[in-house]
């Protein structure tokens, strides 16, 4: 992916609470990494959503984190931060338990923001503990870069 993206002349970029750093991680993992990934932003409380990626505070107080409102704005607001081409955020309940407004442990909400194009969210319903969550989370959003790249370059 990180070969098709530089290829294509495509910077990518991050936004993560639940995974709070681990999807830009693994794609820095690849070699060559920077001439395709802008950067990433680990902004696990809602004071750093709102500072960092512009989230708006009414809206996360109003209706907490885990919804696809406040994924689309993480996601809008790191292809913003970075002047990326496309973005990913990871936002959801790594439990154990339900989170204070009551979202179970396992449901995770994903952006896609795409120069030009509308930005789109991905509600998952995710089993296991809080290790495999996180983990099953970074990879779905590896997976929803890759396809979103895959678009794109089409």
């Amino acid at each position: 992916m990180i070969d098709a993206a530089r290829a294509a002349g495509l910077m990518l970029a991050t936004a993560e609470s639940l995974t709070a750093g681990a999807v830009v991680a693994r794609l820095v993992d690849v070699p060559g990494a920077s001439a395709a990934v802008a950067g990433g932003a680990a902004c696990y409380s809602y004071t750093a959503k709102q500072r960092v990626l512009g989230v708006d505070q009414d809206l996360l107080e109003r209706t907490g984190a885990v919804t696809a409102e406040v994924a689309a704005a993480m996601a809008d607001g790191a292809l913003a931060l970075y002047d990326a081409d496309l973005a990913v955020s990871t936002t959801g309940v790594a439990g154990p338990g339900p989170d204070a407004r009551g979202v179970p442990a396992g449901t995770v909400v994903l952006g896609l923001a795409r120069r030009g194009l509308p930005t789109r969210t991905r509600v998952l319903h995710l089993e296991g503990d809080r290790v495999a969550l996180r983990a099953a989370t970074v990879d779905a959003a590896i997976a929803e870069l890759a396809a979103a790249l895959d678009v794109l370059r089409d």
